[in-house]
């Protein structure tokens, strides 16, 4: 089985430690060494993680985070190189279904964050496994939202959520594009949205992710 997202992992790291502890990412105001520090905390500090997702809690975790950023910024960046055997990296199927949309997502928010960037060139065996997480991800984030969306990949296929019987929004790209789109970085993906004016413009806006 082809491990997609540790090789994604492993870019990422690289990518960071070319780019350096202070850069940008698409992460708000996060810099590379925030984003790092996430990771991590997400990985090995799962005691202090539900904040991610449990408002309430989050000031734990971002304190916890934050004490994980002061690290040394090298010795970081090899605790994300090697995750602990008892994570679901160390599982290659479980790591491809978790970490996967992680890793790619946030290695994109670090080359995106730079004017000037380019799409990668991904080989297709990587982009048939990110149509299926961002079908997955279009089933979550979508499953309530009031228009029916046809999200579709050229080549891969075509998925419908939200509501049915409106009139539809097309929202169409390269799986890894509907990735990041579905993240919530619709202003950094190269998709388009096609379908009545307002209902194009609602879906460019929405909050999708973080």
């Amino acid at each position: 089985m082809t491990r997609y997202a540790f090789a994604e992992r492993l870019a990422l790291a690289d990518l960071m430690t070319e780019a350096g502890p202070d850069a940008p990412t698409l992460c708000g105001d996060w810099t590379v060494r925030d984003l790092l520090a996430h990771l991590l905390l997400r990985e090995r500090r799962l005691d202090a993680a539900a904040g991610i997702l449990i408002k309430r809690l989050a000031g734990r975790t971002e304190r916890v985070q934050r004490e994980i950023a002061a690290g040394d910024f090298g010795a970081l960046l090899e605790q994300l190189r090697t995750p602990p055997r008892w994570s679901p990296a160390g599982l290659a199927p479980l790591d491809e279904l978790v970490n996967l949309s992680e890793m790619f997502v946030h290695h994109e928010d670090v080359r995106r964050a730079v004017p000037g960037w380019l799409p990668r060139k991904l080989e297709p065996g990587l982009s048939s496994a990110l149509w299926t997480q961002a079908r997955r991800r279009a089933a979550l984030v979508l499953r309530r939202y009031p228009v029916q969306v046809r999200v579709i990949a050229p080549g891969h296929g075509t998925m419908v959520a939200g509501r049915p019987g409106t009139t539809p929004v097309n929202l169409t790209g390269e799986p890894g594009e509907l990735l990041m789109f579905l993240f919530g970085r619709q202003g950094h993906a190269r998709a388009s949205v096609d379908g009545p004016a307002a209902h194009t413009a609602r879906l460019r806006a929405a909050r999708l992710g973080a």
